[in-house]
């Protein structure tokens, strides 16, 4: 092992100082910012999971609603067929058009495509119509 004299040894010293000095300069003013960016950036992660669960429960709170009318819906209309039988005619055809004969324009002429607007698609005879 060497031995070091008096002078290496208030060498060392100065230079364990001037490493400790020059470090607190080169971090001096940064502890500052970079707590408050963490702060920050913690406080924004906070709300953002917060946000998060709100929606969330939003979103399930919307969710039972929806089943809830989607259950409401079904049973009305479970009630609405078996109180009101579905008719036999066919849903294309107007009884006011079933007698009418294909060249009289006074009459209303039937849409079977149901798009408002008669086409030549509506002229095809139907089952009732073929003469």
């Amino acid at each position: 092992m060497t031995n070091f004299t008096t002078d290496q040894w208030i060498i060392l010293g100065l230079v364990f100082v001037l490493g400790l000095l020059v470090g607190m300069w080169m971090t001096s003013g940064g502890r500052r910012k970079w707590k408050t960016r963490y702060n920050e950036e913690v406080t924004a992660r906070k709300a953002l999971e917060t946000r998060d669960k709100e929606r969330e429960t939003t979103w399930a709170t919307r969710e039972k609603e929806l089943r809830d009318e989607a259950d409401r819906r079904e049973a009305a209309a479970r009630a609405a067929a078996v109180s009101a039988p579905a008719a036999r005619t066919d849903p294309y055809v107007d009884d006011r058009l079933r007698d009418r004969h294909p060249d009289d324009l006074s009459a209303p002429r039937r849409d079977l495509d149901r798009d408002g607007v008669p086409d030549n698609y509506d002229r095809r005879p139907l089952d009732g119509d073929r003469r």
